[in-house]
């Protein structure tokens, strides 16, 4: 998560009242197009309490011209705070990289809109040199969800209803390094927004939402999710998958068809098997197989899913297992060129392993072949030296015999 901003307004005194105008900034910007650059996690806090009631004024005496004279001061000094707050760069952040002025005062802290709502804004954005990239009258998005760029997120959270804001922010906060196509927003282009709050109300009931609409609104956030894998941002796309996920196991109180019902369990297996793959760049890999046995369980010869599978299972040492699982998913599509070459890399990986294990457990024990001929060598040997010694002592005692016989006969 982003660290924690604390920031507050300073108020200037003596200030013309000409101060207060705001001018379009001349540094406005190009286009924009995906989503949030950065894959951390972010949090947005609001701003202190900060009193907005001036000072009262101390009680001086006098008579009734000096206390006119020092209230007529006291709406002066009111008057140029209110400038001042009006015209005050607000670092959201803290970091300098993302800022919001406010040219329009709103209605309200109370106002706010809140995390999870839909809005509705006005949007002009530009680039650096001033160039307008894009105008959308009525950009309606729900706060938080990482369904528009995170400069937004952030801030539009920060803004009164009716207010209107001019944000400043680093490319990194808007299309970061790879940039837009649509709008068209080159890479790494700090922008220059001016948003102003139409509108905010709650999220819809998903229990009361129809089936159509509730495929329509996880079919978007699913396609989100897909900006933000497309662009490197795997954590935001993780997000936006899990979201769409909610909404497809939300509980409805309205009838759904059995065609309706396959409808959004297709939607569902899709989240789960592009989370699997956003989970894998992420090297979440319990995560991903667990998505991956999802999928499995609700369409059970689903290719992507048992390739991607298998590609963990790999990750993870579990050779068999991931072999058993490609050739599964290469008999059920046997022209799958990407499953061939992942299997075949998988066969010589998993060969070299069972090579390298069975030479260190030689090493371990031993050579027991040779360990056994030698052993097998030295019994026969010594076998052999056994008869030969049997042999010349039968061969002697024969001859001690006829020797003892011949000299009886003679005698």
């Amino acid at each position: 998560m982003f660290a924690r901003a604390f920031y507050k307004l300073r108020y200037e005194e003596n200030m013309d009242a000409s101060d207060a105008h705001v001018s379009k900034p001349s540094s406005k910007k190009n286009r924009g197009t995906s989503l949030l650059d950065s894959g951390e996690d972010f949090e947005v806090l609001d701003e202190e309490d900060i009193d907005d009631d001036p000072p009262p004024l101390e009680d001086a005496g006098g008579g009734k011209g000096k206390n006119r004279n020092e209230a007529e001061k006291k709406s002066s000094d009111t008057d140029s705070d209110l400038s001042c707050q009006v015209d005050e760069w607000l670092d959201v952040l803290g970091n300098d990289q993302l800022k919001k002025k406010v040219v329009k005062a709103g209605k309200g802290r109370d106002t706010r809109p809140q995390k999870g709502q839909n809005v509705k804004i006005h949007l002009k954005t530009y680039l650096k040199d001033g160039t307008l990239v894009e105008e959308q009258s009525d950009l309606s998005f729900t706060l938080g969800d990482g369904d528009v760029i995170q400069a937004l997120d952030l801030t539009v959270q920060l803004m009164e209803m009716e207010e209107k804001v001019l944000i400043q922010t680093d490319a990194k906060y808007a299309f970061g390094a790879r940039g837009s196509l649509e709008p068209v927003v080159p890479p790494n282009a700090p922008l220059s927004l001016e948003v102003e709050l139409l509108e905010a109300t709650d999220a819809p009931d998903l229990e009361l939402l129809s089936p159509a609409e509730k495929i329509a609104l996880a079919s978007h956030k699913r396609e989100r999710g897909n900006v933000h894998y497309q662009r490197g941002d795997y954590t935001f796309a993780v997000n936006s998958y899990s979201i769409a996920l909610q909404i497809t196991e939300s509980s409805s109180k309205v009838d759904i068809s059995a065609e309706e019902e396959n409808e959004l369990m297709d939607v569902k297996v899709k989240c789960l098997n592009n989370m699997a793959a956003s989970q894998l760049k992420l090297d979440h890999y319990d995560a991903a197989l667990k998505s991956c046995v999802l999928a499995l369980a609700h369409q059970p010869d689903n290719i992507k899913a048992l390739f991607r599978m298998g590609k963990v299972l790999a990750l993870q040492g579990e050779y068999p297992e991931a072999i058993q699982t490609l050739k599964r998913a290469l008999k059920l599509e046997p022209s799958n060129k990407t499953i061939h070459t992942e299997l075949s890399k998988l066969v010589k990986k998993h060969s070299e392993q069972r090579g390298a294990e069975q030479a260190m457990y030689k090493k371990m024990l031993g050579n027991p072949t040779s360990s056994s001929s030698t052993q097998k060598h030295r019994a026969k040997s010594s076998w052999g030296l056994s008869w030969k010694w049997l042999f010349g002592a039968t061969a002697v005692a024969i001859g001690g015999v006829a020797l003892s016989v011949v000299i009886a006969a003679r005698n």
